[in-house]
């Protein structure tokens, strides 16, 4: 059942307690007119605090809203070569579930309450994406605003528009460049259910990260804490393991991470070996929550960078 549909009945029920109401003030008992005034009257104090917060997180759904770039990738064969590592160690985390990069995993299913469904789009030109042009794809990355104007929920949530503008236009050649996969998935993608749109417009659910119109410059590549900080800075492992790594606090919207002061103890052979093997230094299997899979997938230097990071981090 649709939104619309769901608000309307509800608006219906209220109409026939609201003519409930006006015949319990007939009742001849007191205590009983009363009890069905004061009951009928909460039920539809709700009805309206519903359907006013719900119209309000509408309202907020399309209240997104970004300039596109004026863009025209080139597509070089440097561009395509770091737009794979990006896609393989970040994107097809949420992007490769029946097949490389062909979405359709419903992100949803993955948040504390059910708010509705956020299915991850096909990236491949079987998708939407043949349609965009590259300045619709890199406002989509950057700010969370597809094509059609529409707040894409989940990736605004993520910190993908910390890639750096170089990383982007890298990331756009690669997708320009893989073959047709999978299936179209059905528009749109992020679909908020009445409890989502009731908890929108409370203020009980995130509106995701800023527009942005700045320009990102990433630091040159290697094994040091500076990149290490930069890869950090767009992987989502904040989300999980806390503004400063430190861990993760119940009820946030993301599962709960372990402190990663933790790596301080570990070899940076012990730390690469546990994101390609899953496993850590002392025998235990990593969450399959983590997404370290897509994570191991990172180079040596890489690694070696956020392992340096980690291990520069103060101690809390």
């Amino acid at each position: 059942m649709s939104n619309a549909a769901s608000l309307a009945l509800i608006i219906i029920a209220g109409a026939l307690l609201v003519r409930w109401i006006l015949r319990a003030v007939g009742y001849r008992r007191r205590i009983a007119r009363w009890i069905a005034i004061g009951f009928s009257g909460l039920l539809v104090t709700a009805i309206c605090a519903v359907t006013i917060l719900a119209g309000i997180g509408q309202l907020r759904l399309e209240a997104r809203t970004a300039p596109i770039p004026v863009l025209e990738v080139s597509g070089t064969p440097e561009q395509v070569a770091r737009g794979q590592a990006i896609a393989d160690s970040f994107c097809s985390a949420c992007h490769s579930f029946t097949g490389l990069l062909t979405g359709g995993r419903d992100l949803g299913k993955h948040l504390p309450l059910p708010v509705g469904t956020f299915v991850s789009a096909n990236l491949t030109p079987a998708g939407q994406l043949k349609h965009w042009s590259d300045g619709q794809i890199f406002r989509a990355i950057r700010n969370a605003v597809d094509a059609d104007g529409r707040w894409m929920t989940i990736m605004s949530y993520t910190n993908v528009s910390r890639l750096s503008d170089a990383d982007i236009i890298a990331l756009i050649a690669y997708l320009r460049s893989v073959p047709a996969d999978g299936s179209l998935n059905p528009e749109p993608l992020d679909r908020f259910n009445l409890l989502g749109l009731v908890m929108l417009g409370a203020g009980l659910l995130p509106t995701g990260h800023p527009v942005s119109a700045e320009t990102i410059i990433a630091p040159p590549k290697g094994p040091t804490l500076e990149w290490g900080a930069y890869l950090l800075s767009y992987q989502d492992c904040r989300e999980c393991h806390g503004a400063d790594l430190s861990g993760g606090v119940q009820g946030q919207m993301a599962p709960v991470g372990p402190d990663l002061s933790l790596v301080k103890q570990w070899s940076s052979a012990q730390f690469i070996s546990t994101l390609r093997s899953g496993v850590d230094p002392n025998g235990h299997p990593l969450s399959e929550e983590m997404p370290w899979r897509p994570i191991g997938r990172l180079d040596d230097d890489d690694l070696n960078a956020i392992y340096t990071y980690l291990i520069h981090m103060p101690d809390q």
